[in-house]
């Protein structure tokens, strides 16, 4: 595959209503989108003269003033658990790494919604990349796209490897709001990808304005990169929350499924040795997440290079998971995966013109280090 710059309409990030307004733009019925958006995304198509049920002068006319473009696969590895991993190239040189996680009954991808990550989270690779810009819609579902090409054993059909989809990968997703509930929508819509509403995770360090934005016009599942009990440390950890605290966070929460008591809301809880996890923690969390329908995800710490913080022992990690369980809190430790091809939680790093230069100064402050 081979990626150039194009002014033309990339159909690959237009959704349904999106594509309705193409073809109403081109005096065609809209109807049209749904047969578009089917061969596109259930069917894999990319040539626009393969699309047999348009007229032959249709295609044609699409053809003048759009196509299919999807990133360059840069790279690609197979850790021995099965996790998968992309590193796509985009037009501009970017990359963004996908992840895909084979389970029993299950398979899920982890997509990326910005080149690096605005935020800079203190026990995150990808944070310390620096950023570059947000992903368009079509960057965002090409991941989807292309995750679905690559695990189907027929490339021209839709086999349903992708079952669940989490926006956990690079970048903060409500930071890059309207591209991704685009993506998102394409991703539950029956003539692509059909995914149900609770299949389909945003997680977020906690944009609690967009949060609420969110719950107006999505009804996807909701994480939250908790990683700390108080502020003082999550101020640390999560250097957003100094912005958005707690108190408000947890409010964000709570209102978010406000109107079904059914779902509630996942909170990921990095476990960092000596820093988050002993038990004055899980009794100062206990006490956060009072009357809130709320699971937590316990994440044992992937390690990257010149990180300070170490991962948590499973002792710990069973002890602060049993005094969550004790409180009658929903705890789950999240298995490990793919972290010998660094496809781990936070090990997703790709390769990013930061123009923050923030990867430039924590390169010197470990050079600076290193000589001390």
């Amino acid at each position: 595959m081979s990626i150039t710059q194009t002014t033309k309409i990339n159909l690959l990030g237009l959704n349904s209503k999106g594509l309705e307004d193409f073809f109403l733009s081109l005096g065609e019925k809209p109807y049209r989108a749904q047969q578009v958006l089917k061969w596109i995304h259930f069917q894999g198509v990319r040539d626009i003269q393969l699309m047999t049920n348009l007229s032959k002068s249709l295609r044609q006319k699409i053809q003048e003033i759009a196509d299919i473009t999807i990133p360059e696969i840069a790279y690609e590895n197979t850790a021995e658990d099965g996790t998968q991993k992309w590193l796509l190239r985009l037009a501009d040189g970017n990359c963004i790494e996908t992840v895909y996680i084979p389970e029993a009954g299950r398979g899920t991808l982890c997509v990326s919604s910005q080149v690096g990550c605005t935020l800079n989270c203190d026990f995150c690779s990808t944070g310390k990349q620096g950023f570059s810009r947000n992903l368009s819609t079509a960057e965002i579902i090409s991941q989807v796209w292309v995750a679905a090409r690559r695990l189907s054993s027929d490339q021209a059909t839709h086999d349903r490897a992708v079952t669940n989809v989490v926006m956990m990968g690079m970048g903060e997703p409500l930071l890059n709001f309207e591209n991704v509930v685009d993506a998102m929508n394409i991703m539950l819509d029956d003539f692509a990808y059909g995914l149900s509403k609770r299949r389909v995770t945003l997680s977020t360090a906690g944009v609690i304005p967009a949060m609420y934005r969110l719950r107006e016009v999505s009804d996807v599942a909701l994480a939250v990169s908790l990683h700390a009990p108080n502020d003082e440390l999550r101020n640390v950890l999560v250097p957003l929350n100094k912005k958005y605290p707690l108190k408000e966070l947890m409010q964000a929460c709570e209102d978010y499924f406000k109107e079904d008591k059914r779902r509630y809301v996942t909170m990921e809880y990095v476990m960092l040795a000596g820093v988050n996890d002993s038990l004055v923690h899980a009794k100062q969390l206990i006490a956060l997440l009072k009357n809130m329908r709320a699971k937590v995800n316990l994440i044992p710490f992937n390690p990257f290079p010149n990180t300070s913080y170490q991962r948590s022992d499973k002792k710990t990690i069973d002890q602060f998971r049993e005094t969550l369980m004790n409180a009658g809190i929903n705890a789950i430790t999240r298995k490990t995966r793919g972290d010998d091809i660094d496809a781990a939680c936070g090990q997703l790093v790709g390769q990013v013109k930061d123009r923050t230069r923030r990867s430039e100064r924590y390169r010197k402050k470990i050079e600076t280090n290193s000589l001390s």
